[in-house]
């Protein structure tokens, strides 16, 4: 990558690793984001007292002892997650990953460069919020753009004269994206400059600022940057079962908005009632396996509920991530102009129904259960609801149609493509079901063609769908 050199869509820059959903400069933030399918990882480097080159964005320990004043060893002892930079270079290797290096301590900047360049990974930006850092960089002749991090008040054009990239750190104003201006543009490349921006985790303001002409966007939520697109071709939909369940806990919002901010048409959700009447979002009938709660959920008020902790079981970084609301899951798709598979667990269908009405999502869900009645009673409510049949279920894929007049027909990937075939271009949808990430069944499953996928990997499918996961 050469300093004139725009990507045709905008580098997605993990933001000290995939820090929505890890500790921020972790091993297990940069392999999330490698999961979320960043193209590079923003990694914080300093050096230790004797000269190791770690990866942690704070000067100061809690304690407030200077980091560099300290040996890796003694780092150790105090910061057991804090990785050497070798190990994260070697981690992206590994995974197929670039890199962009945030130079903390002036002491890091020539044993990071060389180590990059030791490593011969790519893409990779390197720079620094110092101006004398950035010189020591240029002065070393990187074969990498260098960046200048530009601090909110400060003209980028004078700060990073010296740079090739200017790296607006500007996510604190209240419009960022207002700064983004032809007259801003002009001059950074009339001075033969790229431009990467701050991390955004707005969807709005992400939208806002992704078709500009940037070499790459941060964010803590790398998924956000180049969400995933239907090709023109085979413009498939895709569900995703229980949210992002592999890089959040299910069926809460940091896995379901993970789906949304990936670009994903439906998040799957599961719903039950409590005992004051609420509907929340838990896939089990009793609380043990996903909460520190026990017993059955109908038994619980939501209160009772929303006190338990639903993210602990996953990580300890989602310790304190609450149970959802039906509400907070409806709010979510209005803000990312989503749609949802709703499941009805023990949640009866009028109440649900009758929230999606007055949420004006009617034409936005779909309901499934397997208490066949709830279906029934639920088209009695409302002919305009969507409602799901599985062909699994029924001896013909006529009486699988005729029971509720479903809108919709799972398959599971054993599905007669003559069934699906016949589906194709009707008004009713059909979808395949696939939990399991085997790439011969992804294969198989493409064929088949159906409107929509089902997925436990929608990560793993979509990778594999656009060639990425593809050998050779």
């Amino acid at each position: 990558m050469t300093a004139a050199t725009i990507p045709p869509r905008p580098y997605s820059i993990a933001h000290r690793g995939a820090s929505a959903y890890a500790p921020a400069n972790t091993l297990a933030a940069f392999r999330k984001a490698a999961d979320l399918g960043a193209d590079m990882w923003e990694v914080d480097i300093r050096a230790s007292a004797d000269g190791v080159c770690i990866v942690h964005h704070d000067a100061a320990l809690t304690s407030g002892e200077a980091l560099n004043a300290l040996s890796r060893e003694a780092l150790r002892d105090v910061m057991p997650d804090v990785p050497d930079l070798s190990e994260v270079v070697a981690l992206a290797a590994e995974l197929g990953a670039g890199i962009y290096a945030d130079i903390k301590d002036a002491e890091a900047a020539l044993p990071t460069l060389h180590l990059l360049q030791d490593a011969a990974i790519s893409p990779v930006i390197i720079g620094a919020f110092s101006p004398e850092i950035v010189q020591t960089l240029k002065d070393a002749g990187s074969t990498y753009p260098v960046a200048g991090l530009v601090p909110i008040g400060v003209d980028p054009h004078s700060h990073a004269a010296d740079a090739d990239v200017i790296h607006l750190c500007w996510e604190h104003l209240s419009a960022p994206q207002d700064t983004l201006t032809p007259a801003f543009f002009a001059r950074a490349f009339a001075d033969g400059k790229q431009v990467v921006l701050w991390h955004e985790e707005n969807p709005a303001r992400m939208a806002a600022i992704r078709t500009k002409p940037v070499t790459g966007i941060c964010s803590d939520m790398p998924e956000l940057v180049n969400p995933h697109r239907p090709s023109s071709d085979y413009p498939f939909g895709i569900v995703c079962h229980r949210g992002a369940n592999r890089i959040a806990p299910e069926n809460t919002l940091p896995a379901l908005e993970c789906a949304l901010a990936a670009g994903f048409d439906f998040i799957e959700v599961d719903l039950h009632i409590t005992s004051d009447g609420e509907i929340v979002v838990i896939h089990d009938p009793m609380l043990e396996r996903t909460t520190n709660g026990h017993g059955p959920v109908t038994q619980q008020t939501l209160t009772e509920l929303r006190a338990l902790d639903a993210g602990s079981w996953f990580d300890r970084f989602f310790a304190g991530t609450q149970i959802p609301t039906l509400d907070e899951v409806l709010d979510l798709l209005k803000r990312y102009g989503a749609r949802a598979y709703l499941e009805l667990k023990s949640a009866p269908p009028a109440p649900v129904l009758a929230q999606v009405e007055q949420a004006g999502m009617l034409d936005r869900v779909f309901f499934w259960s397997f208490n066949r009645d709830f279906l029934v009673e639920l088209r009695q409510l409302s002919k305009d609801a969507q409602i799901m049949a599985r062909r699994e279920d029924y001896p013909s894929l006529e009486e699988t149609l005729a029971d509720f007049d479903a809108n919709i027909v799972e398959f599971t990937p054993m599905a007669s493509a003559a069934d699906i075939a016949s589906l194709r271009g009707s008004e009713v949808i059909s979808m395949i079901a696939y939990m399991g990430e085997d790439r011969s069944v992804f294969a198989h499953l493409i064929e088949l063609r159906p409107d929509r996928f089902n997925l436990n990997e929608p990560f793993a499918f979509t990778r594999y769908a656009t060639g990425r996961g593809r050998d050779g």
